[in-house]
């Protein structure tokens, strides 16, 4: 796996930087990555947003910078993506400026510790040439190996070229049909059972959604109502039946953790009786304890799959070979969809 990684860790080489180096965006990711920097004792200069954007804005102690007042006061410096995006028009400008500046995007985990590093696919690197192995088709391991680059780089040049459309997935590796059983395990506001009505032309069979955070199923009943093969659960999907404490957090980051409010969680293979014909999963770290508690239903239904693999540095090989121990005759395809940094990185297997 090694001789297809072509980068250096991109928190080392910001180490030996020697032009000042800017945080482009300001919240919750900037926090993250300035707790990095931090640890490496990498200095950042100033923070800056998008002129339209910038109204007087503090961040850290400093005033969060115009876009323009940065290249006027610093001319040539280094630029780190510190915020998510997927619609087209940030992503053209975010490309545009990564021409004229040095210019990454951090990885950071969502769930778990560590960074990932070179060193991290060495330590790994039977994991990651068994999981590599199982990819079906070209363009599986092509994004696979652009991938692992782009998460040690922080180089958009590897991320950019690698997106591919969902639909593209709906239609010709999971063939979603209007007979379909689905398990939508972290199915937040609705969103991907929209997704499922679209591609099945209509609707399907029936959808069982789970969603563990209050604020979300209340969206997700809400939005769903409509259809009436939509049965929703307030309920976290994990290895076992038990109670977990539960973090709350904006949008759908909100997650399993060791602190929070109590929530009830549950195996599939005892929540769901029917066959399950498509188990989607995108649950923020939880992928492999989820799978765990479907064991038996993959096993015996051999249903399609739907899992993310950006929530763990290790989801990028532990998910297939997790399916791989539970049935051998999977075949895995993964994909990249528009998103920058790289999320929706969605292993797909029939």
């Amino acid at each position: 796996m090694l001789e297809n990684i072509y980068e250096e860790t991109v928190w080392q080489k910001l180490k030996s930087e020697s032009r000042p180096i800017l945080l482009y965006g300001m919240g919750n990711g900037a926090d993250m990555i300035i707790e990095r920097l931090n640890q490496f004792g990498i200095e950042y200069k100033d923070v800056y947003a998008s002129d339209e954007f910038v109204r007087g804005h503090h961040f850290h102690g400093k005033k969060v910078l115009k876009y323009s007042e940065a290249v006027e006061i610093y001319g040539d410096f280094v630029s780190l993506m510190t915020f998510a995006v997927k619609d087209d028009a940030t992503i053209n400008r975010v490309y545009e400026m990564s021409r004229k500046h040095p210019f990454y995007s951090l990885t950071v985990p969502v769930a778990g510790d560590g960074l990932f590093t070179r060193e991290f696919v060495k330590e790994n690197e039977d994991r990651f040439d068994k999981a590599f192995s199982l990819l079906a088709d070209d363009k599986s391991r092509e994004t696979y190996i652009n991938l692992l680059n782009f998460k040690i780089s922080g180089k958009l040049e590897y991320l950019i070229p690698s997106f591919s459309e969902k639909n593209e997935v709906y239609e010709n590796i999971l063939k979603i049909s209007e007979d379909e059983v689905i398990a939508d395990l972290g199915a937040y506001n609705g969103d991907t059972v929209e997704e499922f009505v679209f591609a099945s032309g209509g609707g399907v069979k029936k959808i069982f959604a789970l969603e563990p955070d209050k604020k979300n199923f209340t969206k997700l009943v809400r939005n769903t109502e409509k259809y009436d093969f939509v049965e929703s659960f307030n309920v976290a999907a994990y290895k076992e039946d038990t109670v977990l404490k539960f973090k709350k957090s904006a949008g759908r980051q909100s997650k399993i953790s060791d602190e929070g409010e109590e929530i009830q969680a549950v195996k599939i293979d005892t929540l769901i009786k029917e066959k399950i014909s498509l188990l989607k999963m995108d649950i923020e770290g939880s992928e492999i304890d989820a799978i765990k508690g479907a064991e038996n239903t993959i096993r015996m239904h051999k249903p399609k799959l739907y899992i993310c693999a950006y929530h763990r540095n290790e989801d990028m090989f532990s998910i297939p070979i997790a399916i791989n121990e539970i049935r051998d005759d999977y075949k895995f395809y993964f994909r990249q969809h528009r998103y920058i940094p790289a999320w929706e990185s969605n292993f797909y297997a029939i």
